[in-house]
């Protein structure tokens, strides 16, 4: 059974800075691309980062150069060290692995950015 479970979410001011870990379980980790997502009110949920099993990692334009998603498959885990926090950037934000066509999200983790 495929889990994901996000982490790390807070409530900062404008400029801050946060840090979001998924750890997953049931899968064979490494081999697998791993997405970030966010998730707003009335808004559809939206690709922030991807990290494949190799190669190169991917963003989305507004979250380059201040977000940066890693890896460690010895802990089954992803990251997304988020800097320079926008308002815009509030949201519930979710880790998410494609397995055998199915595409599998943790609960989330809720992030707030205040002006």
């Amino acid at each position: 059974q495929v889990q994901l479970v996000e982490s790390g979410g807070d409530s900062v001011q404008a400029g801050g800075s946060l840090r979001l870990s998924c750890v997953a379980s049931g899968i064979n980790f490494p081999i697998f691309k791993i997405n970030w997502y966010r998730q707003t009110p009335g808004k559809d949920r939206e690709l922030v980062a991807t990290i494949p099993n190799g190669g190169t990692t991917s963003y989305e334009a507004s979250e380059k150069g201040r977000f940066i998603v890693s890896r460690d498959n010895a802990k089954n885990s992803a990251y997304l060290q988020m800097t320079s926090l926008k308002p815009e950037d509030t949201g519930i934000y979710f880790c998410s692995v494609n397995y055998y066509a199915i595409d599998h999200f943790g609960q989330g983790t809720q992030v707030t950015v205040s002006s």
